[in-house]
């Protein structure tokens, strides 16, 4: 019955969510979470290696697609502006997802091993920051301090949107937030 309906993947990952609210992550099962989309473990296999993925499912794309953009950016621009334009390109990735990321968010910060592994993604992605701008010709240190700033800032803005009583765009959040470094950073 089920089984059969359309979009499986997505069908587990909102089970998951679900599931991890309601029971915590350590105490959901697989087995729960397919039965709650109602598939099964095999299916849920498929998708997934494990559990945890479910939580870190797109983490490659988000990673490529802002670096891609720093990479694309009017090689006019400073250093710092292209990595604005990584985070605007993030920002339009996260639309209308708020929710769910507020869900997600409060499952990692709730377990050790999911904040672990929430911080081997962010090095991970200023590693591939720090390559896209070697690509447009900067040099290191600043290719990589550039990378972490971007990095600091996406959490910092990221942080805001899920947690601003105002439904704020992620994007004007993330341009405060580098706005604001800039203004601790800047010659007075």
């Amino acid at each position: 019955m089920g089984r059969w309906e359309p979009n499986a993947r997505g069908r587990l990952a909102k089970a998951a969510l679900e599931l991890y609210g309601e029971l915590g992550y350590e105490q959901t099962t697989v087995a729960e979470i397919a039965k709650r989309a109602g598939l099964t473990e095999r299916t849920f296999f498929r998708h997934y290696a494990d559990k945890r993925e479910v939580l870190f499912d797109g983490s490659g794309a988000l990673q490529e697609l802002f670096a891609t953009a720093v990479a694309e950016a009017p090689k006019s621009v400073a250093p710092i502006d292209a990595m604005m334009a990584g985070l605007e390109a993030i920002s339009t990735a996260f639309e209308g997802q708020r929710e769910r990321a507020r869900q997600r968010q409060a499952v990692i910060v709730a377990n050790a091993e999911l904040q672990e592994r929430e911080l081997i993604k962010l090095a991970s992605m200023a590693t591939a920051l720090a390559d896209a701008l070697r690509r447009r010709g900067v040099e290191e240190p600043a290719a990589s301090l550039t990378a972490e700033v971007g990095v600091a800032v996406f959490k910092v803005g990221f942080t805001l949107w899920l947690t601003a009583p105002e439904e704020r765009e992620m994007s004007q959040l993330m341009r405060e937030s580098l706005d604001g470094l800039k203004a601790v950073t800047a010659r007075g």
